[in-house]
């Protein structure tokens, strides 16, 4: 039995249905289902619409089509009008539909000779391999409706530009890279490709597609939840690093759970850890991790930072999304085992590093191991002392004093409980049960840097800001803390 007719697709639904036919039959038939937008992901849509406006500006004159996606006639309508107006020279958010496809495109920049360029918007610093489709579909519906194309591409930001403090240089910032070639070799499959689609969602039930790498790739879907509720506790997909690939021959084995891996199936070092751990219901506690957590000089540090990374830069001397730390937090265990904690919070308007780094370097001294959950502060630290000269060496040398935590959790520790993940958030629960970061009104590092950036802004109450500077506080100090509790948990092992 079939439905009488597919829904309308989009460009985002195509999208969607490449990547995982079931996502797609989500999308038109039960989008009560999806998950609800995360802080972090809303974050990226922002910063991308950020990114889209100020591209805008790159083709003066041009007009916006303001319908929203509620009254794509209409829109389509006034793109119809802007098309025959010979005075505009770009139209921004153009809408057509063709073969029952509709798609907004970013820019449209008219020719003197007729044609079109077909310019899609991205915040990223480089071409992936999912924006051909995007371009592909949006340049198959646009021929479709009668437009002459002449160059299809994407325009992004310019990772090597690097802003001096002034007017951002929009001819610098962005690049366009031209997949007209690309986008012409892939018609043929797309056509293939829309009709199997339009296909399926004429069909009376979903397709039968189980979750696996291709939900992660190149977007999490938001039916992870809804799609995954009913795999086994220790689902095949907890292997720490295991590709498609494997996954696959699982599946055809028909082996969900980790339990049920046969013997002699090849799997990494760490994934048979897992593995053997799951089965016996026991810890792999390695001894060397005593050995390198109890190695240490006093006073023992537990640093952790926050940064922003704005797409478009807002500090002098730094490029698109260069992490800019914002906030530390150190607790500091003495030799005698007393546990002290220090913080800071750059709270004026204005390039925080120089200030950063200055009290980063006060509070650290020049003895004590660093622990950190991951090398990211390594990293920060590095690029800080990069761009201090007066500060370099002292940066530097805080360096040799850095121990990774997580990188030491994986190598030499494992609990069932932690499902794969070696994440703060998953391996804090395990091995420190009463500490949850459920109760903060921040629990992740993008959602801050997102407060961060909101309790800066001038349009923000004196009340919000004193209540996002506390939030912040209470959260990078919980990160500090969260790794003090672990390492204790760890050395109770032995």
């Amino acid at each position: 039995m079939r439905l009488k007719k597919a829904p309308l697709l989009s460009k985002s639904r195509f999208l969607a249905g490449r990547q995982c036919q079931l996502r797609l039959w989500h999308q038109c038939y039960n989008r009560e289902l999806a998950s609800e937008i995360s802080p972090s992901q809303q974050a990226i849509f922002d910063a991308g619409q950020e990114v889209g406006r100020l591209a805008t500006r790159l083709y003066p004159g041009g007009v916006l089509i303001e319908e929203d996606h509620l009254h794509h006639h209409e829109a389509v309508q006034s793109t119809m009008s802007a098309i025959d107006n010979f005075q505009i020279p770009a139209i921004f958010e153009a809408a057509f539909v063709y073969d029952d496809v509709r798609i907004r495109v970013d820019i449209l920049q008219r020719l003197g000779d007729g044609r079109w360029n077909l310019i899609e918007v991205k915040s990223a610093t480089s071409v992936k391999d999912v924006y051909l489709p995007d371009v592909a579909i949006q340049h198959n519906v646009l021929i479709g409706s009668g437009l002459e194309i002449g160059d299809a591409g994407i325009l992004h930001l310019n990772s090597n530009y690097v802003y001096d403090g002034g007017e951002i240089e929009l001819s610098n910032l962005f690049a366009f890279s031209d997949l007209t070639e690309q986008v012409l070799e892939l018609q043929r499959e797309l056509s293939l490709k829309l009709a199997e689609l339009k296909d399926m969602l004429t069909a009376a039930n979903p397709p039968q597609i189980l979750p696996s790498r291709h939900c992660l790739s190149p977007y999490p879907c938001e039916f992870w939840d809804h799609c995954t509720a009913e795999m086994p506790e220790f689902w095949v997909m907890g292997l720490t690093g295991i590709r498609e690939e494997r996954l696959n021959e699982l599946t055809a084995m028909g082996v969900e759970d980790i339990r049920h891996i046969p013997t002699g199936f090849p799997l990494s070092e760490l994934q048979e850890r897992i593995r053997t751990c799951v089965v016996s219901r026991e810890d792999y506690a390695a001894a060397e991790l005593e050995e390198e957590l109890t190695e240490v000089e006093y006073p023992v540090h537990f640093l952790d930072f926050e940064t922003v990374s704005p797409p478009i830069p807002v500090y002098a001397d730094t490029r698109p999304y260069q992490a800019i730390p914002f906030q530390w937090s150190d607790h500091i265990l003495s030799g005698a085992g007393d546990l002290d904690h220090s913080s800071y919070l750059f709270r004026e308007e204005g390039d925080p590093r120089e200030d950063f780094s200055a009290s980063l370097l006060a509070i650290l001294g020049e003895e004590g191991t660093i622990f950190t959950y991951s090398n990211y502060e390594r990293r920060v630290v590095s690029e800080l002392a990069e761009h201090l000269p007066k500060q370099r060496d002292q940066l530097f040398a805080t360096l040799d004093r850095f121990k990774d935590l997580q990188a030491l959790i994986k190598r030499y520790f494992y609990n069932p409980g932690f499902h794969g993940s070696f994440s703060l958030k998953s391996v804090l629960p395990v091995l420190v049960p009463h500490m949850s970061y459920d109760n903060l009104v921040i629990q992740e590092g993008t959602h801050a840097s997102l407060e961060y950036l909101r309790m800066l802004n001038p349009k923000t109450s004196p009340e919000q800001k004193k209540r996002i500077e506390q939030a912040l506080i209470d959260y990078c100090s919980y990160d500090t803390l969260a790794m003090v509790k672990i390492r204790e948990a760890l050395l109770a092992r032995f």
